[in-house]
């Protein structure tokens, strides 16, 4: 039952997977201090989001590509949406989400109008583009009251790109969600149960398992990688790679060279979309994610939390969670021959990789464990409702 005295909150996404992924039990720890509302594209996910975390959803289409006359008609939904509820806060994540909501929410009157910055597109791109995506971040941060970049490496790029003049800030250690370390927890997972995985994967008990966990696009560093992990497996035997995570076709898909490795090299293994990355994390060595851009990567805590060491490139929150040689390695964007000398470290070096495994669940439940991130959340909120 809705307490008539609770103040609203509406949270925004551009699609309904973020509110389920990446705000897992934020939401519902917020509701127990106000009336929350999540607000994206109906589907599944969504309705996940209503049962799980107990908030009311509604359902406001949102598009990710740049669709004016859809985007036009998302921005009446989401003013009209804000004039019948009358929140105290709107919160956005995610880029579309973020300008409409900011937009909208500014022509309907709503007091404090936060965004949070989970990554930047713009610096990975060129041209027209570029200049289009900057202007749009822009437009945001006007209309919104508060701006909270994930990390220090979001937060340098708004600044040094001249993105707002408004005061950033950066809750905690970074990260939108924290990491909740018992349910991202090796412990969890029997010998038995690995081996029983392993073997319906066809991967062998001595094999040295990277894995990728992510969607499967150019962005990510999926070329490369897959480039150097042929190579690699010419050399090598019992290695194997893992990817975790859906192929898309529309926005930014794999080259055909690559798509084709995938299909003929007998050491890859994809599995899709997977609901629950745990068990996979569970039977893998080490995680290799070489992306082009990212704001503070949920994958790179998770594997750490699960006791892997990391892979990563050199970019916005991967490079603040990772220290080079503590619990990762720190490599080139854009670079086949870093991934492929950085795989090759990690087998090679026993010494090097244990220590590494052994720092790694300890590094990540220290800095970004859950609750921490979710108290410093509506710590800001309730210091932010006193100046209403």
């Amino acid at each position: 039952m809705v307490d008539i005295n609770k103040r609203k909150v509406i949270r925004t996404s551009t699609i309904s997977l973020s509110l389920d992924y990446l705000l897992r039990g934020q939401l519902s720890f917020l509701n127990n201090v106000y009336e929350v509302i999540a607000v994206s594209g109906q589907n599944e996910h969504l309705e996940k989001v209503a049962v799980r975390e107990k908030v009311r959803i509604v359902d406001v289409q949102m598009q990710r590509a740049i669709k004016p006359l859809r985007d036009l008609l998302s921005l009446w939904k989401l003013f009209r949406l804000f004039q019948k509820e009358k929140p105290l806060i709107v919160h956005s994540i995610t880029p579309k989400a973020g300008l409409l909501s900011m937009i909208a929410a500014y022509f309907a009157g709503v007091p404090i109008r936060i965004h949070t910055f989970t990554g930047l597109i713009f610096p990975s791109k060129t041209g027209i583009l570029k200049r289009i995506l900057i202007l749009m971040d822009k437009l945001l941060c006007l209309f919104a009251t508060n701006i909270y970049p994930e990390g220090n490496g979001v937060k340098e790029d708004l600044i040094n790109y001249k993105i707002t003049s408004k005061p950033l800030k950066v809750l905690v250690n970074g990260n939108v969600n924290g990491i909740d370390k018992d349910y991202f927890n090796p412990a969890l997972y029997s010998s038995e149960d690995k081996i029983e995985l392993r073997k319906e994967l066809g991967i062998l008990e001595n094999d040295f398992v990277f894995i990728f966990v992510g969607r499967l696009v150019g962005d990510k560093g999926v070329n490369e990688l897959i480039a150097a992990f042929e190579r690699f497996s010419n050399e090598v035997k019992k290695i194997k790679l893992l990817l975790v995570g859906p192929f898309e076709s529309d926005l930014d898909p794999l080259s055909s060279s690559t798509l084709g490795i995938i299909k003929s090299n007998r050491n890859i293994i994809s599995v899709g979309f997977q609901p629950d990355v745990r068990t996979y994390f569970a039977i893998s060595t080490a995680l290799v994610f070489p992306s082009y851009r990212e704001g503070f990567p949920n994958v790179v805590l998770q594997a750490g939390a699960m006791g892997l060491p990391s892979i990563v490139s050199n970019i916005n929150g991967c490079n603040e969670i990772i220290i080079e040689g503590e619990n990762g390695v720190i490599i080139p964007v854009k670079d086949g021959d870093a991934i492929y000398n950085a795989m090759k470290k990690m087998i090679d070096n026993d010494f090097i990789r244990n220590r590494m495994q052994q720092n790694s669940r300890l590094m990540i439940v220290s800095r970004y464990e859950q609750q921490i991130v979710w108290d410093a959340i509506l710590a800001e909120y309730k210091r932010l409702e006193k100046n209403v």
